[in-house]
């Protein structure tokens, strides 16, 4: 390989070990602990007993979903990284696209015996932030769920209040505690979870991410559609699936506006602020060409002929005297 597309860095290797792979584990261990374990208390919220939005029926655990959480997981997890690395390699399998990626990106040696091909370099980084941010929309889900306490819709189902207490003889009374509910401990706790919408959440931040990943670095000139297509059906995909939430009865409505606007927020700002858009291979190319019209005149874009100067060049010009 030439010399210029080689580079020397002693850090990139210390710097992902004890850095990032650090920031990485903790972000996942934290994830897994608010995921798993009540590491964070779930604020009890109060109620009305006969509250009309609170009365649908219990539509069952969440395995018994059109989506089940397993199936969900799988794909959100997957179905980015799988795209990701097929993405790379094959354009790293075309020649053209080689050739900008080896201008823009170089080899790094560190070490003086690891080689780190600009291929490998950016699945790392596209799969390792996508992985990252998946994590950190996990635990603001985790966190809101807990500290505001949102009831399902399905609350009154699962809760079971008596009806014949003191508290509940009136139609209007609030009941601020959580003694009133006769119904299952983990049933009850679970419908306390409401708000953000998790499914949401989870599946709006890979739709984006992938849509913005697809959008920046896939280039197709044989087709104008193929592109396009495929990010409507992946955002489509994470907006049926909060659809379903609420048609479930497992959610309100704005339960899944806000795990929206947390997964896209996520995905945003890692695409753009992280990653810059992903640095496609094209941004050399494009600055380039960029370039090459920069010390144009502006009035000469567009080239569209003037009819005044088509007529005067028609026209001959009178003989001196």
């Amino acid at each position: 390989m030439a010399s210029n597309h080689t580079q020397h860095s002693s850090s990139i290797i210390p710097c992902f070990i004890f850095l990032e792979l650090v920031i990485m584990s903790g972000t996942a261990l934290l994830a897994y602990y608010m995921e798993c374990t009540d590491l964070l208390g779930v604020h009890v919220q109060g109620f009305f007993c006969n509250d009309a939005e609170l009365m649908k029926p219990y539509p069952g655990g969440e395995e018994a979903g059109l989506i089940s959480p397993l199936l969900l997981y799988c794909v959100v997890a997957a179905a980015p990284i799988a795209v990701v690395f097929i993405g790379e390699v094959f354009g790293y399998a075309v020649k053209s696209t080689r050739e900008m990626l080896l201008a823009q990106e170089k080899t790094v040696i560190t070490g003086g015996c690891c080689h780190l091909n600009p291929l490998i370099r950016r699945i790392i980084r596209f799969t390792g932030v996508f992985a990252f941010g998946l994590c950190a929309t996990d635990i603001f889900v985790n966190a809101g769920q807990a500290v505001t306490g949102g009831l399902s819709p399905y609350f009154l189902s699962v809760c079971k209040p008596n009806y014949t207490a003191t508290m509940c003889r009136h139609d209007n009374q609030f009941i601020a505690g959580g003694d009133v509910c006769t119904g299952s401990p983990a049933a009850v706790q679970h419908a306390r979870r409401s708000f953000p919408s998790k499914d949401a959440s989870l599946s709006i931040y890979a739709a984006v991410y992938l849509t913005m990943y697809i959008t920046s670095t896939v280039r197709t000139k044989s087709s104008r559609l193929a592109k396009p297509a495929l990010c409507l059906a992946t955002l489509c995909s994470a907006f049926l699936t909060g659809l379903n939430r609420v048609s479930e009865y497992r959610n309100h409505c704005s339960d899944v506006v806000a795990g929206f606007v947390l997964g896209s927020a996520v995905a945003l700002f890692l695409g753009t602020c992280v990653l810059n858009n992903f640095k496609g291979v094209h941004s050399v190319a494009a600055k380039q060409k960029k370039d090459d019209y920069r010390g144009l005149p502006l009035l000469t874009f567009p080239g569209v002929e003037s009819p005044l100067e088509t007529l005067s060049a028609q026209v001959p010009s009178p003989p001196p005297p």
